[in-house]
């Protein structure tokens, strides 16, 4: 948690966020900017599927794509659409504190009992299920994670800007995170 900077102050936004929609994103959830309208959105938000996070942001102002962990690499093709049919220049990543993909395979009974009663699967069904997908979804560390899907997004789109964020479920902030 010691990457995380908090962002409190308009002077707290990195000089490479200023006038982009990571800016903006900011301005709007943490500092409580009034909101613009927009026609078309100007960004991509790639963030977890928990419950516990909204984002406070205008209408129309960004796609926003929920995956497990905020994982993004089984939604490439939605990426790739919001960047060229969409026309989003830039990339939010948000990763999460107490969230559920990291260490998912700690909670695999839990998981399979879960689908058992809840959605009426047998044994062999669920637990055949958590063993193909719990591998792609776990994650050992948000901050890691976030750290390496953002250079992966910038390797993959260079000229989009890709910023590595993080929400804090007790504040409902957005933190930057630090890159080496």
């Amino acid at each position: 948690m010691d990457r995380l900077k908090p962002v409190v102050t308009q002077d707290d936004i990195p000089n490479k966020y200023h006038g982009t929609a990571i800016e903006k994103l900011l301005q709007y959830h943490n500092l409580g900017k009034e909101f613009d309208a927009y026609q078309n959105a100007e960004l991509l938000v790639g963030m977890c599927m928990d419950n516990r996070k909204h984002l406070r942001i205008p209408e129309n102002f960004s796609y926003i794509i929920r995956s497990g962990g905020g994982n993004l690499r089984y939604s490439e093709f939605k990426v790739s659409y919001a960047i060229a049919v969409g026309g989003v220049t830039a990339i939010a990543l948000l990763a999460h504190n107490h969230c559920g993909m990291v260490g998912i395979s700690r909670k695999k009974e839990d998981f399979i009992k879960g689908l058992m009663d809840n959605a009426s699967w047998d044994r062999a069904r669920a637990e055949e299920h958590f063993n193909s997908y719990a591998p792609l979804f776990e994650i050992d560390n948000e901050i890691t994670f976030v750290l390496s899907e953002a250079k992966r997004l910038r390797e993959k789109y260079p000229s989009i800007l890709v910023a590595p964020m993080f929400y804090k479920i007790e504040d409902n902030n957005l933190y930057m995170v630090t890159e080496d």
